[in-house]
């Protein structure tokens, strides 16, 4: 397992609470596009061509500050995602941010 995978992982089980609670919010609102792993490898993925969240091109080009915009502001591109300003808390999408990072290959 390589190491930055591995400390994130720790973080995660050395607090349960925060694991559940991403895990929760990964699941209703992520996984459906994205998939359990980020791999985007879902029928819905497949058919807005979904990049794969674990290369690491593409963990360089999404930074925090642009996966933190189009979470609040969703994808005006061919409407992909949908905003979710109303609908999770900054805490949440910080703790998706932290969750999609420990994706990395």
């Amino acid at each position: 397992m390589k190491p930055l995978r591995f400390a994130a992982l720790c973080l995660m089980l050395s607090a349960p609470a925060f694991a559940d609670d991403v895990q929760a919010v990964w699941k209703s609102k992520c996984q459906s596009c994205h998939g359990d792993d980020g791999k985007a490898q879902t029928k819905q993925g497949k058919k807005e061509k979904i990049e794969d969240m674990t290369t690491a091109k593409w963990q360089a080009e999404w930074t925090d500050d642009k996966m933190r915009k189009i979470i609040n502001e969703g994808s005006k591109d061919n409407n992909k995602m949908k905003p979710f300003k109303e609908k999770l808390t900054a805490d949440e999408i910080d703790a998706l941010i932290k969750y999609v990072r420990a994706f990395k290959s």
